[in-house]
Parts: structure tokens; sequence; C-alpha cells
């Protein structure tokens, strides 16, 4: 299971690109920086091979990120955030993350600096919505 491995999965309502869309209008609104929007079954698609939808947003805000990556700079592998965002063989849409405790324990922060990580879980679940 992919919890045990720090991974959380929520199901979503909507469609891959719908799901990216409602996500991308929560971080704007939020003003959380959108460093990336990388499609990985678009790219598959370019090169003849066939993925289900598959995309993953890379977004922060520098005011939280930082203080984590002054306490513990290998956070840096994790920060800025990800959600994937993809389509499973059922046909059912999933948006998923690293657990803020996984990323905690992974990186030794206090819970304090953790809630940094916290902010995925909302925006996963008002994604999905």
């Amino acid at each position: 299971m992919l919890e045990d491995k720090g991974i959380i999965s929520k199901q979503s309502n909507h469609s891959v690109d719908q799901t990216v869309e409602k996500l991308k209008q929560i971080l704007q609104a939020k003003g959380v920086t959108l460093f990336a929007l990388v499609d990985h079954s678009g790219e598959a698609e370019k090169i003849g091979i066939k993925m289900l939808p598959t995309k993953l947003l890379i977004f922060g805000n520098p005011k939280a990120g930082t203080p984590v990556m002054l306490a513990a700079p290998s956070s840096a592998l994790d920060l800025p955030l990800k959600i994937l965002v993809s389509q499973d063989g059922q046909g059912r849409v999933w948006a998923s993350y690293n657990s803020s405790a996984y990323l905690q324990e992974r990186h030794g922060v206090t819970a304090e600096l953790a809630q940094a990580f916290a902010v995925v879980d909302a925006l996963a679940t008002n994604a999905g919505e």
C-alpha cells in the first residue's frame, strides 16, 4: 500500500484536466506559485507511448518553504511541493502527494516547520470535490 511509503492518494470527482485546473485556481487564489506543470502522458505520447492521463504540479511559497530548507537542507529534495494527478485503469482520477508526517520524519523537522508540508492535503481534497 502506498500510504505505508508516505504517499497519500485522494480520489477526485473530476477528470485529470479538470482536477489540474481546480488546483491551479486554488493555488492562484492563495497566492501560491505554480512553478511547473509536467504533462507526463503528453510527453509519452510525443514518443509514441500510450499513457493514461498523468500530470504533476510543482508549487510552493518561499515564505513557507525557505525556513524549512534552512532548518533541514535535505528538504529541498521535496520542496517545492508536488501533487500528481493521474487516472487509473478503471477511469478513476487520483491526487497523490507525500504525507506531511512522512516528510517531517524524513527530514527531521519540527512539527511547527512541518506545517509547510501540510497544506498539500487540503489542496488535494478541495480539488477533488
